[in-house]
């Protein structure tokens, strides 16, 4: 049918130069048969084509949403999991701080332990001199090398150019004039950490 309805309006084309009808004339016989042939096209565009298109868009649209609820799933629980890591590195700051100030605590305890054991073992070496050589050995000294040093330095010191008002210092007076120094130079904000290997 469809066949016949564009043959019959290629024919009325055809016959209308020829009837003296011009491009803006109106030929009722061709707006006919131009209406039905788009009415039936139409009809099967919506019968067949329409659904097939209209189903294809919206599993396209159903996939797109999907993505994008799994997008925000993914992301919330990215979220969640950089949380979760930051507290866990936080505990773990905090456990190493912790673990830190108990081994220095300890260290500690075990220097002063052992100094008072050296001290201690000290005074019985120096008892026992007393019993096996007698009064002479007063004149014996005994202490940690740092003490000998000391002694030994304020006896003959003078004599090896020192002054006689030296002073020595520790650790901790080595590292408050080291900041001393760095705030003076104006370094005092900032400090290096330097690693021995």
């Amino acid at each position: 049918m469809l066949n016949i309805a564009l043959t019959f309006a290629a024919l009325q084309e055809h016959e209308a130069p020829a009837a003296g009808g011009g491009l803006m004339s109106i030929q009722i016989n061709l707006m006919f048969w131009t209406l039905v042939i788009f009415l039936l096209l139409f009809w099967i565009l919506k019968r067949y084509a329409f659904p097939v298109i209209l189903s294809s868009v919206e599993a396209r649209e159903k996939a797109l949403e999907e993505a994008i609820d799994a997008a925000k799933r993914d992301r919330d629980e990215a979220a969640r999991l950089l949380a979760e890591q930051k507290a866990q590195i936080e505990g773990a700051r905090g456990e190493s701080q912790k673990i830190i100030a108990e081994a220095r605590e300890i260290a500690e305890k075990l220097r002063a332990d052992t100094l008072e054991k050296t001290r201690q073992e000290q005074q019985e070496m120096l008892a026992r001199a007393v019993q096996l050589v007698g009064g002479a050995s007063r004149q014996v000294h005994g202490g940690t090398f740092h003490g000998t040093a000391h002694r030994l330095l304020r006896r003959f010191g003078p004599a090896a150019g020192l002054p006689g008002d030296f002073t020595i210092m520790d650790q901790g007076d080595a590292a408050d004039l080291m900041q001393l120094s760095r705030a003076q130079l104006g370094y005092g904000g900032q400090r290096r950490h330097l690693r021995f290997s």
